[in-house]
């Protein structure tokens, strides 16, 4: 009997188990998944943010909820390859479409691999309604050299500047998160500023503790764009990532965004999956 079950909050051997299946899963369907390990290690257990399916003692579903208290809630999850078409994804999402209207999200965002076939089969037995889609890339290795300009300034993001830093991510991706503030200095992640001639004119956060380590929010003052800034904050960002400890660097960009995805696999990065993100109602 399979066992659907909330989680607040993950222990070791939870994160074991998931772990375990995540690399049965890609083992069997290939490209990534997007877990967030960063968030999955620091659960705060002050609310349910995961479901975890158990049959027999071993884990073969889990689904997480990511970004409460943000603009939009975001659902990733799997099933083991042995167990499926059994009904357990169906019941993960239902169990996590109620967390989510608990958090106050009446329309999280059910994030499906482009290949997985039961993956949009859920999602249209849900009604769902496409949202967007982002492809993943990942660099191995070092980042592909180029000049660095010498006013450019890269440094750790102060409080200070959390208004640049909004009006930045505002300008890039048309919103800026809320918990802006508060994600400077989050475990596992750190953010950056790029300054030219004392002006910030980019910004990026990266997640140390995912494999590969992410880079998130990568955002470019439009005035400058054009000028080689964001390659060059890129490749540096890249050079520190290694230099911590990283051996692979992954990030997201929208599908339709042909400059920016030029950018990436102009320094290195390749393509591993494009992942649908379908909004469900709660």
């Amino acid at each position: 009997m399979t066992v659907v079950e909330p989680a607040r909050g993950l222990s070791p051997d939870q994160l074991e188990a998931i772990g375990a299946l995540e690399q049965r899963v890609v083992a069997h369907d290939g490209g990534r998944l997007k877990l967030e390990w960063s968030r999955l290690r620091r659960r705060a257990g002050e609310r349910a943010e995961d479901v975890l399916a158990w049959e027999g003692g071993e884990l073969v579903g889990f689904i997480g909820l990511y970004g409460p208290g943000a603009t939009q809630i975001e659902l990733a999850g799997m099933v083991d390859p042995g167990h499926r078409r059994h009904g357990i994804g169906t019941r993960l999402l239902e169990r996590a479409l109620a967390l989510s209207s608990a958090a106050g999200d009446p329309e999280p965002l059910l994030i499906v691999p482009r290949e997985s076939a039961g993956g949009r089969a859920l999602a249209d037995r849900h009604r769902a309604r496409f949202d967007h889609s982002e492809h993943a890339l990942v660099l191995h290795g070092e980042p592909a050299d180029g000049p660095s300009d010498p006013l450019l300034l890269m440094r750790a993001a102060e409080r200070r500047d959390v208004p640049a830093i909004m009006a930045l991510m505002s300008s890039g991706f048309g919103f800026a998160p809320p918990d802006t503030a508060e994600r400077l200095s989050a475990d596992g992640v750190r953010s950056f500023v790029f300054e030219r001639e004392g002006r910030v004119v980019g910004t990026l956060r990266v997640h140390l503790d995912d494999d590969p380590a992410g880079v998130y929010g990568f955002a470019v003052d439009p005035h400058c764009r054009g000028r080689g800034i964001g390659r060059d904050a890129l490749r540096r960002t890249c050079r520190a990532l290694r230099e911590l400890g990283a051996q692979d660097v992954g990030l997201e960009v929208a599908v339709e965004n042909d400059r920016a995805l030029n950018l990436y696999t102009s320094l290195g990065f390749e393509p591993v999956i494009t992942e649908d993100y379908w909004a469900i109602a709660a």
